[in-house]
């Protein structure tokens, strides 16, 4: 499978599983396309970009926020936008989000393609519609789902990772890996980074599967009603540290993962937080950190997903089949004390 269209509740996404940027061209007329990227990847990748018009902005999860919205809706209007216009963000899930949103209300919206430079956006960032920026330390306070055009995957970007960021986007891989296959799990526990930094085709089976995984999660629940809420495992709490510690996204949602699993010991039964903490160690990601859980409690208060005097979170049946039950926050504080 090479290219994929997916239907979704209001638009079709073209999936380009083994794509070549250039190929853009070819996809969007030129006239309309602009391109918008971060300072990391347009350093990289310069030559990717040159002839076409592209706006630069700050790298990381710190300009995530409505500043860095209105820095690029002010260069979009400098560049003589307009409702034709097609926006395509290259780059990781930062860039994703905040292109995805900026297309959603930019003249009350323009059409988006994304093309992800780093493997945690082509596994999940970039998939789904789920665009959106902080507000303070609160992660994605402010956003909408609204799926892209197309989302093309040139696996070259990949070759320019630092290794930190093949461990940020393993978190993701062993997330769905737990909530939904089993068989991946083992995969993953029996390999480590470096083999798929080296089996390209390995690498490449294993992102289909994900995006697989992902697109059929959405396809059945794209608002978030039902299913779709266990692709948050291990994200209440790892939401809830990541800004307030500066923590990469992987490596706070592999501490919430752990967490979670613990508590699924508790509320579940479960039995493999051992495989899943072993499996996360052997990616590089981490399994504990010291943090203050009263403080991390107050921010988990203004988490999305809190239901009256309970929060809905997503725990472990087993490996393989995630569930979730919303759980008392007293009972919740209790748990999270306990580990800590």
């Amino acid at each position: 499978m090479k290219n994929w269209k997916v239907k979704f509740s209001n638009s079709t996404v073209e999936f380009v599983l083994d794509g070549k940027f250039a190929a853009i061209g070819k996809m969007v007329d030129k006239a309309n396309a602009i391109y918008i990227t971060d300072e990391n990847v347009y350093a990289l990748h310069q030559k990717q970009f040159k002839g076409k018009p592209t706006i630069v902005i700050p790298a990381g999860e710190v300009h995530k926020q409505q500043a860095t919205v209105d820095f690029i809706v002010e260069a979009l209007l400098n560049f003589g936008a307009n409702r034709q216009s097609f926006l395509i963000g290259v780059g990781g899930g930062v860039v994703t989000d905040m292109v995805g949103y900026v297309a959603g209300v930019f003249m009350r919206g323009v059409q988006v393609g994304f093309v992800p430079t780093t493997l945690l956006a082509m596994v999940d960032a970039s998939i789904g519609g789920k665009n959106g920026i902080d507000v303070g330390v609160y992660k994605n306070m402010v956003g909408l789902i609204r799926q892209p055009a197309f989302i093309l995957y040139d696996h070259s970007f990949l070759s320019t990772l630092p290794s930190y960021q093949w461990e940020n986007g393993f978190a993701e891989i062993i997330k769905h890996a737990a909530i939904k296959d089993a068989k991946m799990m083992k995969e993953l526990n029996e390999n480590n980074v470096a083999f798929y930094q080296k089996n390209t085709k390995a690498l490449a089976a294993l992102i289909q599967k994900n995006v697989e995984i992902k697109v059929k999660v959405v396809q059945k629940d794209e608002f978030e009603k039902g299913d779709r809420k266990l692709l948050n495992f291990g994200h209440t709490l790892g939401h809830a540290i990541e800004n307030e510690h500066a923590l990469l996204h992987g490596h706070a949602i592999s501490v919430g993962m752990v967490y979670a699993a613990k508590i699924s010991q508790v509320l579940q039964g479960f039995t493999g937080t051992g495989l899943l903490v072993e499996t996360l160690q052997k990616y590089g990601l981490p399994t504990a950190m010291h943090f203050d859980v009263d403080a991390t409690m107050e921010v988990m208060q203004k988490d999305k997903k809190k239901a009256n005097a309970g929060m809905q979170y997503v725990l472990l049946n087993k490996i393989g089949k995630g569930v979730y039950e919303t759980i008392p926050m007293k009972t919740l504080h209790k748990l999270i004390k306990l580990y800590s």
